[in-house]
């Protein structure tokens, strides 16, 4: 999983990522990210799987769950 290869090649603890998805092959990164994040707009499995679940993409759902996990003014 790129997600792994990632932490590894630059000394990251996976529990220490976070990770955005919406469709269902965003499922395997979801469930392996220390805080797996939906988006408003993902399919029912995925929102069903994630930690948490933010705004749709046409919302920033992105920056709305960096600000509100991060606390970014």
């Amino acid at each position: 999983m790129a997600l792994e290869k990632i932490c590894e090649i630059n000394n990251i603890n996976i529990e220490d990522t976070i990770a955005f998805g919406d469709q269902d092959l965003d499922i395997p990164m979801i469930k392996k990210a220390g805080t797996g994040i939906a988006m408003g707009n993902a399919v029912k499995e995925l929102k069903n799987t994630a930690k948490y679940i933010t705004k749709t993409n046409n919302e920033a759902g992105i920056a709305y769950a960096l600000k509100k996990i991060l606390k970014i003014i």
